[in-house]
């Protein structure tokens, strides 16, 4: 058999045994009608952010006209219908600042691909603006900071119009044990959009929500560890995780500065590389950011290569896949058809550090968060609602009812009981746990058998949204790269009875073009992204 004729039959036979994990294309249109809401067709689903630019050049939208159908759209999905409620608060200044844009168009020509082009922001990211930086707390209501975050200030000037923020997982879920993602106490909880009683993850849980629900082009999330990569996997996305310093944090709200990082969430991976590249840059205000700005680039979508498999060495990190039971089938598909892409896999290729870093990551997490919070509050000026976390945790307390019916704020506890970050405790953590996942972890195994990549499950499918228990994710490789400071982009694999599988490509650091080029490929072979269908439920 020829090698193309080959490769096409291989491919489609992976992309069957996609399908078969979950529900056939005639089946989950029979459980879509069987939902109770009536919701009006959006001319619009699934338009990428390139198609949306060919509309307003030729005149059929405008920066206005689309701004209008997804406000819309919100209003009827989010705040009606199935009330997915993944945006905390709508941007009043939307459609102004669209109508500006419109007249810069017509003047001057648009600044580029993001131009008119609207996103939703997360709740942790500050905008100098008439919206509140919140981060899910009723702590900070009412606070507005004295500046944009450094990848609000981008958006803005690449002429994207920031429809609102999203809802979160509370402090970007790193409050209390037994946490349920996706709720604040200020927003509520976010539902599914594919099964309304199942988890989006978080804690970027509304951006990817919006997102799959078709609520905005795109949308930005956050992650410390998992918080953009599994709300993508869980909400059927692509979510891309930068190199820490490739992205800017200056003006997020932040836990550890160590792991933390804003990163584009969208539904497929061309529209997560425009994105990218709208939003990187060095910044005075992360020192992060001026150590390799010459890995910096505008245009990400250059590395798009449908071809990008062939010849690819990617390590397959078995370990990771063994935690992952209900996907394991998704997962074995797509180990077939990235081999018969033409990519050569290394099975298994399993980090040698694997399991040796104890307490590491929790030690550097606490020590962080109440340094970096504590920093935080500080630059909000005399007018911020809370200056400490100390203050956070005793209006907590405080307000017991409305923040903590749910659960606790045992994390905030364990934070404020350490010291600073000079304490050996923390060195001795921070030391340990960059040296197990970068050198003796990622780097290692990579440099082993000359790997281009790494892949692993990204988690899911999405367990049922649980007040009892709390969340209880099933699998998810996101933890080595997030450790690291290093890339990973999660890409739609399939589905398991109607709910989102992703496989995740992560590698060393900068190696974003790599990852992209990586998932692109994959992406345009099995075309996996499904339309979520706002079921009640399911079996």
């Amino acid at each position: 058999m020829h090698r193309r004729n080959f490769l096409t039959s291989t491919a489609a036979a992976g992309a069957g045994i996609l399908a078969s994990a979950g529900l056939s294309s005639t089946m989950l249109e029979a459980a879509r009608s069987s939902s109770s809401f009536r919701i009006k067709p959006f001319e619009h689903e699934e338009a990428g952010i390139q198609t949306l630019q060919t509309f307003m050049r030729s005149g059929k939208e405008t920066a206005v006209s689309l701004t209008t159908h997804y406000l819309r759209r919100i209003e009827a999905v989010d705040q009606n219908g199935p009330r997915v409620n993944s945006v905390i608060e709508i941007n009043p200044d939307a459609l102004r600042i669209a109508r500006e844009l419109d007249r810069e168009r017509r003047a001057t020509g648009p600044r580029g691909p993001l131009h008119g082009i609207p996103v939703l922001i997360k709740d942790n990211l500050d905008t100098h603006d008439r919206m509140m930086t919140t981060a899910g707390s009723l702590a900070l209501m009412g606070s507005i900071p004295a500046q944009d975050s450094f990848v609000a200030r981008k958006l803005r000037e690449a002429g994207a119009v920031i429809l609102g923020k999203t809802n979160l997982s509370e402090w970007a879920n790193f409050r209390g044990d037994r946490s349920t993602s996706g709720w604040s106490a200020r927003g509520g909880q976010t539902k599914n959009p594919y099964v309304l009683d199942r988890n989006p993850s978080g804690s970027s849980s509304g951006s990817g929500a919006a997102v799959s629900a078709n609520l905005c082009a795109a949308a930005i999330g956050t992650e410390t560890n998992g918080s953009i990569i599994s709300p993508s996997c869980y909400c059927g996305i692509v979510g891309l995780k930068p190199t820490v310093g490739l992205v800017s944090r200056s003006g997020i709200i932040p836990i550890s500065h160590t792991q933390d990082t804003a990163g584009p969430m969208a539904r497929t991976v061309t529209d997560a590389a425009i994105l990218l590249g709208a939003i990187v840059g060095p910044d005075p205000r992360d020192a992060e950011t001026m150590r390799r700005s010459g890995a910096v680039m505008q245009d990400y979508t250059r590395f798009l290569d449908p071809n990008g498999l062939r010849g690819a060495r990617i390590g397959v990190v078995r370990r990771l896949f063994r935690g992952e039971n209900r996907g394991a089938r998704v997962m074995e598909a797509s180990i077939s058809i990235l081999k018969a892409a033409g990519a050569v896999l290394v099975d298994p290729a399993d980090l040698p550090s694997f399991g040796k870093e104890g307490d590491s990551e929790h030690q550097i997490l606490h020590y962080e968060f109440k340094a970096n919070l504590n920093s935080y509050l500080a630059g909000l000026g005399a007018g911020a609602p809370v200056r400490s976390l100390k203050e956070i945790i005793e209006f907590n307390d405080r307000n017991r009812p409305k923040e903590l019916r749910l659960f606790g704020q045992e994390t905030f506890l364990r934070a404020e009981a350490k010291g600073p970050l000079t304490d050996t405790v923390y060195l001795e953590a921070l030391e340990k746990g960059l040296r197990l996942a970068r050198e003796e972890g990622i780097d290692s195994v990579m440099d082993e058998h000359r790997l281009d990549a790494l892949i692993g499950p990204s988690g899911g499918p999405a367990h049922v949204t649980d007040y009892v228990h709390g969340d209880r994710g099933s699998g998810g490789s996101s933890s080595p790269a997030a450790i690291a400071g290093y890339p990973n982009i999660t890409v739609p694999a399939g589905d398991v009875m109607g709910l989102p599988v992703g496989l995740s490509f992560f590698g060393k650091a900068w190696t974003e073009p790599t990852l992209l080029r990586l998932a692109y490929a994959f992406e345009q072979i099995t075309k996996a992204r499904r339309v979520p269908g706002f079921l009640p439920t399911t079996s």
